[in-house]
This record gives C-alpha cells, structure tokens and sequence, in this order.
C-alpha cells in the first residue's frame, strides 16, 4: 500500500472512531508514525496497539489535549514534530454557517459563538484532516444531520486551510515545540 492509501485509511479508522464517540468532542491532534519505526524505537508501545510486525501501516497516536477549538490553529503554529513522525491528524468539529450570515455575527466572541450555536441554520461538522510530510492530504467531513456512515464525504482537499495549517508544523523554517509522543 502506497503512502496516500496509508493516510487515507487511517483518516477514515479516526473518522469512525470519533463517530463511535460521538459528538461534542474536545479536538485531538494525532502523530502519524510508521509502525516499522514504531516498533522498532518502543516495541512495548507496538505491541499494546496490535501492530503486526509483517505489516508496515501509520499508527496514530494521540498527543495531548489542545485548547479550546477557538485556539486550534494558533496551537498548531508552535507544533514542530521529530523526523520520526510521517505525519499528523486532527480531529475538530466546528458549527457552518449558511453564506450570509457573517454580517449578522455579533462582534464579542462569546457572544458570536453563543449565537452561532443557536442559529436555526447552523450546521455542525466534525472534520478529521492528515497530511503528511511529503505533503500528500486526506480528509473526512461528517454533518450531523447526515450522521451515518455511508454520507461521510472524503477527499484530499476539503478543508484546505486546516491541511495547510497542519503541513506547517512540518516546515523546518518555523521552530515550535516539539509535541510530545
């Protein structure tokens, strides 16, 4: 299996895995790391996930809590992971407007997210991107309204800002902390 096949099999296993969870979720970054690399640096750790030795996949392993979902992308902007990670992931779900509607948003955040949680179009959305180092992107979107399995839209563009965000904790130009593994 070829690298997108890997990234885009392990964005759609995040993507069930958060829908078995459910919805309201805090956001969750994932290191993407090849398990050959996996076992070979913590074999305890392999072996805890069932990662078959005859098999090389990306296993995602979950990092620490981020803040809140208004400050993903600024916590994403310190991140800058070790050569041992392939890639990243997160998960993040955020409430759509209709077009139209940013006029209406009031100016204080607080206020801006309260009315945009009771907008009678809003639509909430749990998105779960990955990119890799070289570059190669997937994605999944779910809508709540849409809630089963078979209407999950998938495709290596659709949240083209948040792949972007998460391709630049890989820039070597742009030191950060290093997440932990």
């Amino acid at each position: 299996m070829g690298p997108v096949s890997l990234l885009e099999e392990v964005v759609q296993d995040l993507e069930r895995h958060s829908a078995q969870e459910g919805w309201d979720a805090a956001p969750r970054l994932y290191a993407l790391v090849q398990s050959t690399e996996l076992r070979r640096e913590e074999p305890e750790l392999a072996d805890q996930l069932n990662l078959s030795p005859d098999v090389d996949t990306l296993a995602a392993l979950e990092q620490p809590a981020l803040p809140e979902q208004s400050a993903v992308e600024d916590a994403l902007a310190t991140i800058a992971w070790p050569e041992t990670v392939t890639g990243c992931a997160l998960v993040l779900e955020r409430v759509v407007l209709p077009p139209g509607a940013e006029g209406e948003i009031p100016e204080d955040e607080g206020e801006a997210a309260e009315w945009a949680a009771k907008h009678p179009a809003r639509e909430d959305v749990r998105m779960v991107v990955g990119v890799l180092r070289d570059g190669t992107r997937h994605s999944a979107l779910r809508l709540r309204r849409h809630d089963v399995d078979d209407e999950v839209l998938v495709g290596p563009d659709l949240v083209p800002a948040l792949a972007d965000a998460l391709a630049a904790t890989f820039e070597p130009d742009e030191p950060g902390e290093a997440a932990a593994g």
